[in-house]
Formats: C-alpha cells, sequence, structure tokens
C-alpha cells in the first residue's frame, strides 16, 4: 500500500483552516475594541453582536473539533489513499470488546481502540487482546468526563497523563493516537495533547450507534453511506457507563462484508500519520 506520510496534520504548530478563521476573527476583534477607543463607544446592540459572534465561533471550535481550531485532527486518510480506517470508542468493556475483536480477525481487518483509562485499568486483559490481535490503542481519557472540555488545563493534565501513563503500563507502549472525549477539543485540552505527544483523530463517518436506543441495522446503512477510501469511521465497542451493548457490536460484521463488497480494505489510522 502506497501511503503519502504528508499528508496528516503534526501535533506541534499547523496553520488550520480552522485556526486561521480564528486569528482573522480576533484581529478583527481587537482592531474593534481599539476602533472603539479612538473613535468612542459602539452602539451597544454592535457591541455585543460582535462579541456574540466571537463567543459562538470559539464555542464552534470546541464543539466541532474537526476544524482543528485549537489542535490540529485527522478526519481523513490523505488524499488518494487506499482502505477504511475503523474506530472503536468507551471500551474496553468485557463481552462487547471481545465479539469486536472476533469479527475483525474473521474479515482480516486491524483498527484503532480509544479506551477510556479507568476500564483499562479495570480490564488490562482486553487492552492487551486488543494489542494482541494487531490493532492500535489510543488515549479516550482516564474519566470520560462529559465536561472535559471545560476542565481547567491542571485537571485536563492530570487526567490524560494519567490515562497515558495507564496504557504504557499495560502495553509497553506509550500510546500516541488521542480522541478526546465526546469529541470536543478546548485551548487547553490542545496544550495538554501537544505536550504529552498525543496525535488527535476525528472521524468522517459516524455510527451514532453509542446511545442505548440505536438500532444494528441503521448504523450499518449509516456507515455504508459513508465508507470509501480515506473514510475513518466513529463505532463503540463499549458504551461510555458499561450500561448496553453499543449498536455497532451487531453491525460490525454488515459493515465489515459492504467494505468487502466494494473492493474496500481496511488500515490501521496510525498509518496515515505524518511522523
Amino acid at each position: 500500500m502506497t501511503e503519502r506520510r504528508d499528508a496528516a496534520p503534526p501535533t506541534g504548530f499547523s496553520l488550520t483552516l480552522g485556526r486561521g478563521v480564528l486569528y482573522v476573527a480576533t484581529l478583527a476583534c481587537l482592531a474593534f475594541a481599539a476602533r472603539a477607543l479612538v473613535v468612542g463607544a459602539p452602539p451597544w446592540p454592535l457591541a455585543f453582536a460582535v462579541l456574540g459572534a466571537y463567543l459562538g465561533l470559539v464555542t464552534a471550535g470546541v464543539v466541532l473539533m474537526r476544524f482543528g481550531m485549537f489542535l490540529p485532527v485527522v478526519t481523513r486518510g490523505p488524499r488518494g489513499a487506499p482502505g477504511v480506517a475503523l474506530t472503536f470508542d468507551d471500551g474496553p468493556d468485557p463481552g462487547h470488546t471481545e465479539r469486536v475483536l472476533a469479527a475483525l480477525a474473521a474479515a482480516g481487518a486491524k483498527a484503532a481502540f480509544f479506551v477510556i483509562g479507568h476500564k483499562a485499568d479495570a480490564h488490562p486483559e482486553l487492552v492487551r487482546a486488543i494489542v494482541a490481535g494487531g490493532h492500535v490503542v489510543g488515549v479516550h481519557g482516564y474519566a470520560h468526563e462529559r465536561l472535559f472540555a471545560l476542565r481547567g488545563r491542571k485537571r485536563v493534565r492530570r487526567d490524560l497523563a494519567r490515562a497515558v501513563a495507564s496504557l504504557e503500563r499495560i502495553t509497553g507502549v506509550r500510546p500516541v493516537l488521542f480522541r478526546p472525549p465526546i469529541g470536543h477539543v478546548s485551548p487547553a485540552i490542545a496544550a495538554v495533547a501537544r505536550e504529552l505527544g498525543l496525535r488527535a483523530v476525528g472521524w468522517s463517518v459516524r455510527g451514532v450507534d453509542g446511545w442505548s436506543g440505536a438500532r444494528s441495522e441503521r448504523v450499518a446503512a449509516r456507515v455504508a453511506r459513508g465508507l470509501g477510501d480515506g473514510a475513518i469511521v466513529l463505532l463503540h465497542d463499549g458504551a461510555e457507563r458499561g450500561t448496553h451493548e453499543p449498536a455497532a457490536v451487531r453491525a460490525l460484521p454488515t459493515i465489515l462484508e459492504t467494505a468487502r463488497q466494494n473492493g474496500l480494505g481496511f488500515v490501521r489510522v496510525d498509518a496515515w500519520l505524518s511522523d
């Protein structure tokens, strides 16, 4: 397989489209403020509108990680790269993760598993089984807080560093891949990810399979519509709170077969990262 190793964004400085928009908006707000100091205060409705628009832009950058506003994010494979990258979140979970591994093994497919740190500590044998199957393990936070993006840098670092240390202790290899909890990236999360040398991975196809009401046939159909070379697929091998079986567990065989019928192979997403 031919790879274009220069296509994925690095962890250091990279002028993504989202970051460029942020810089332009920030400069515009500074110019607006400077004009107010020189010429006089603008009408309050206008001032509030400008402030609201800027805060809305920043919020969008946090919630929509694919914009890469605060941290470069891999959301697709390099241009022209063959294959599909399957990724799984919120595991490992006893029973569910094993079934996912069995389905992947039967299809000869490799994937990336973004595991929750406290679950990894509770089930280290499942993490080792993931690695033994030829898959790669990434960080999905230690506690998987839903409001993680609102936490300060100190708390973010404590959580992510603990998750990194946990996976390194279990597997003997320091993890590099990172998918933030809930897929939100704040400036604090971005700074800590760079500090720890973590590479952010998003997705281009989402199964929407993690909630308890998801139906496997709908998940399979939704993923099938987005399958194509360079696609990064987001699925779940565990429920966030361990309360139910993610629909992807039952949908996966169909997804794998659909890819095979369309002549699509599978690639680990880390093969698409630049050095």
